[in-house]
């Protein structure tokens, strides 16, 4: 992707948080990107278009980071700390992005919102993988359903990040480790 797309994404990002997908013009996104609306056009065929490719390369990016992550790992336990340290990384630089996705979902084009949909769960499963390899209690949705509640602890930056970035790394990074890394209470917990 060109510089000149990246920028235009990252800018388009921080006006979607603060106004919404709904909420921005073309002409709004091209006058702060330094250009008129209409030389949008020249980078991307909508505004849908920058919405769709925002979230489809973000997740790309998020399960190349988390692939990459593990096969440089030497254990299932390396592999979470790796895959922790990326995400705090990405949730602590990219909140607004957070917003958007969480936000404005709706608004994604629906083949985008298929692939992103795809992407993620296999950025899940990423994770998940190495949750069954470190504990034999857990099963599949189980190890699936930790991920996401982690997911939902890391990505909770647009409204917990109130210190500084290194104390609130660190925090973000200790409570993960906690709930990814305590023996499974599966085991422990009584059935039902």
């Amino acid at each position: 992707m060109s510089e000149r797309r990246q920028q235009i994404l990252a800018i388009a990002a921080e006006l979607f948080a603060e106004k919404g997908f709904h909420g921005v013009s073309i002409a709004e996104l091209g006058a702060a990107c330094g250009f008129s609306g209409p030389a949008l056009y020249r980078h991307f065929r909508s505004k849908d278009a920058v919405l769709a490719s925002m979230l489809v390369n973000i997740s790309d990016e998020l399960l190349t980071e988390g692939r990459r992550r593990v096969a440089a790992a030497g254990s299932p336990r390396e592999a979470l700390l790796g895959l922790i340290d990326w995400h705090v990384a990405f949730a602590l630089e990219h909140q607004a992005l957070i917003v958007v996705q969480d936000r404005d979902w709706g608004a994604l084009p629906l083949e985008a919102r298929e692939k992103v949909r795809e992407t993620q769960r296999a950025y899940v499963d990423v994770w998940a993988d190495q949750l069954l390899e470190l504990d034999a209690h857990l099963g599949r949705q189980q190890a699936r359903a930790t991920v996401h509640a982690t997911f939902g602890l890391l990505n909770s930056t647009p409204h917990s990040a109130f210190l500084e970035t290194d104390e609130m790394r660190a925090l973000l990074s200790t409570m993960a480790e906690r709930a990814l890394l305590q023996p499974s209470f599966a085991a422990t917990s009584p059935s039902t």
